[in-house]
């Protein structure tokens, strides 16, 4: 089939390549030069594992192309996916403009029916509203198709290409059948395409979000009451998740979520339940414990040294909100940064693949290392707030000589005790007991 993607983020990206990995002759649209200008040249603008090499095999094939043409685009495909920016304006719902701004495009450019499909992660009524706009402006057949995306950053290609659902809001039978034309290559093990109507849909994104959104922040709840009753939260979490009604995914506790879906889309659906005049409670407070969330690292560091932090530096491990990404949209590590250079501390941190993106979009005072170990010298302490897979089994006598004093604070809980205890570190960690190495004297 062919398709047209408009927009080339994060979504649109692994969309239209994984559509064309399929067989499909796809066609992204972009305003955006500079990106397009990448693309072209065969380069991929945003880390996710897996994406260069669908994306250098597709486009040699000449199955994925690149335009700033949205004319040429709405000519070339048979359905169109809308992946365009949805940021939060400053009340919290979700900013319609790109979206409905290209819907009016639409409308003035079709001339042959069209499917247009809402990929974009938008509000209950967007596809409404996405109808209205292109009627607005033409007489020409189409249908508007809400088919929101449930890809995690750093398996996006792998949850695109074997999906565990497909969400398809329409009551129209012709578009309906061209949706299930177009993603039958990718339920061919069973997983089912789930059709319903298109303010469902719209609502069954966040819900699943939020809902994700609602276990970590549980989860974290009971990680500081655990340590105020000495519980261990990883035998929690171990008992909690062995009952299959409750499932052991998004149980472990952290110094909060953050990354582009979870914040917006928790943020998003709270302000919708406003709107309609129902006070969603929970959502509020699940909100409200993640931000208290990403201070509870800091606080740590805060009962250990002081308040006055002038003189310290602090080495850190990870800036991406998770592992797989250079996304640093809402990352706690931007939160700590900026509370410990507040108090005087200086940070030097090394992330694999984010460093470049904090220097690019944040005005933050840190020093950025080459390497794990480089961060670690000269530093007071070693915090660990993104759980890359390289922080797992480290050196850690390289990490005892680079450091001033053997203190690691660890957001992810990426060590056991036992571990910590045996290497002589002084060990904090999320809802578990601190390990003091004979040797340190602790402030706790």
């Amino acid at each position: 089939m062919k398709v047209a993607v408009v927009g080339t983020g994060y979504v649109g990206l692994v969309t239209g390549t994984c559509f064309a990995e399929a067989g499909n002759d796809v066609l992204c649209v972009d305003n955006n030069q500079e990106k397009l200008a990448m693309l072209r040249a065969g380069k991929v603008p945003i880390y996710e594992p897996g994406l260069e090499t669908l994306f250098e095999r597709n486009t040699k094939e000449g199955r994925l192309n690149f335009t700033d043409s949205l004319a040429e685009g709405i000519k070339f495909a048979d359905i169109i996916f809308l992946a365009l920016p949805t940021p939060p304006t400053e009340n919290g719902s979700a900013d319609l403009k790109y979206v409905l701004g290209v819907a009016h495009e639409i409308g003035q450019l079709i001339t042959d029916y069209r499917v247009v499909v809402n990929k974009s992660t938008v509000p209950v009524g967007t596809a409404d509203k996405v109808r209205e706009a292109i009627a607005s402006q033409t007489d020409v057949e189409f249908d508007v198709v809400s088919n929101p995306e449930f890809l995690r950053e750093g398996f996006a290609v792998e949850d695109f290409m074997k999906p565990e659902r497909i969400v398809i809001g329409s009551r129209s039978e012709r578009a309906t059948e061209m949706m299930k034309r177009l993603y039958k290559a990718f339920v061919m093990s069973g997983n089912p395409i789930i059709f319903m109507d298109e303010r469902s849909a719209e609502v069954t994104k966040y819900a699943a979000n939020s809902f994700l959104a609602t276990k970590i922040s549980f989860m974290n709840e009971m990680a500081n009451l655990c340590e105020l009753v000495g519980a261990d939260v990883d035998h929690v979490r171990k008992g909690m998740g062995s009952d299959s009604r409750i499932g052991k995914r998004f149980l472990f506790p952290g110094v909060g979520y953050g990354g582009s879906c979870f914040p917006k889309d928790v943020s998003a659906l709270y302000k919708t339940s406003q709107e309609y005049n129902y006070d969603f409670k929970i959502l509020n407070s699940v909100m409200d414990v993640n931000e208290l969330q990403k201070e509870v690292l800091v606080d740590k560091i805060v009962a250990s040294y002081g308040t006055d932090l002038s003189g310290k530096t602090f080495a850190m491990w990870g800036l991406a909100f998770k592992p797989n990404t250079d996304d640093i949209r809402e990352a706690p590590a931007l939160v700590i940064i900026k509370r410990l250079t507040d108090m005087g501390a200086k940070v030097k941190a090394y992330d694999p693949e984010a460093m470049e993106a904090v220097q690019k979009y944040t005005d933050l005072e840190l020093e950025y290392a080459d390497n794990m170990y480089d961060a670690t010298v000269g530093a007071d302490a070693l915090i660990i707030v993104t759980e890359w897979n390289e922080f797992r089994s480290p050196d850690f006598e390289r990490i005892k000589l680079g450091l001033k004093g053997s203190i690691i604070f660890d957001g992810r809980n990426v060590y056991d005790l036992e571990s910590m205890e045996n290497q002589k570190f002084t060990y904090h960690s999320i809802g578990r007991k601190s390990i003091v190495a004979p040797e340190t004297v602790s402030h706790e």
